[in-house]
């Protein structure tokens, strides 16, 4: 009897593109030029590699990971072949940038090209009650390739004001700038918990993608 993982769906799907999904779960990144990935996010490789801890790049996001444990839990990639990128079963799509910007919320991130620029952005003193204090945003042009707990989920937010929890956002648009929603009561403190009492809110052209999950991604990177 000839074993399921030996159909074709399940072959290595070979292309000259750098970016290429293997499937909805995976992505195949060619080299070459050298990227930047997540740790941890590397399932694996074919050809000669090095994998080398990415600084923060500055002192204030040393500052900034030191207390949050995010934003600088980056990887460099550099050698021949191709290597495979996916998190937790997660769904997993990539974002080509030319010109623009993005911001990701690190639990989601995959890799990208290390031509980007990247930095560490903050939503401000009350993101940190809400879970998504320190964000990574990327600009300039390349690729990168992001995770998300299931589907992904397209929301404009030039119509009217959009409200996503903090672990439910999985990236937006760079020129956006989420604030903080608090619907706390200490009710809420009784029979459920308070996690849902915070939201991020967006509202101007742009978009946010949110995956249909409160964190199960971002839990497995922990």
């Amino acid at each position: 009897m000839r074993s399921p993982i030996f159909d074709q769906v399940n072959q290595e799907k070979q292309s000259s593109a750098r970016w290429t999904m293997q499937s909805s779960k995976m992505l195949r990144v060619g080299f070459g030029p050298e990227a930047l990935a997540a740790k941890g996010a590397m399932v694996a490789y074919q050809g000669q590699f090095e994998f080398a801890h990415e600084g923060s790049g500055s002192v204030s996001n040393f500052l900034k990971k030191a207390v949050t444990n995010e934003g600088g839990q980056l990887m460099r990639v550099r050698g021949q072949g191709e290597v495979f990128f996916a998190k937790a079963n997660s769904d997993v799509f990539t974002i080509d940038l030319e010109g623009d910007a993005i911001t990701i919320n690190t639990a989601s991130l995959l890799a990208f090209d290390a031509s980007l620029d990247w930095k560490i952005t903050s939503i401000g003193n009350a993101g940190m009650l809400a879970g998504g204090l320190f964000n990574l945003t990327l600009s300039g042009q390349g690729t990168v390739g992001i995770a998300s707990d299931g589907p992904p989920m397209i929301l404009d937010c030039s119509v009217q004001p959009t409200f996503v929890d903090p672990q439910a956002a999985v990236c937006w648009s760079a020129n956006l700038t989420p604030g903080v929603k608090n619907d706390f009561k200490m009710g809420s403190l009784i029979g459920r918990g308070s996690g849902e009492s915070f939201q991020l809110a967006f509202h101007g052209p742009g978009f946010v993608v949110v995956q249909p999950s409160e964190g199960v991604a971002a839990a497995a990177t922990r």
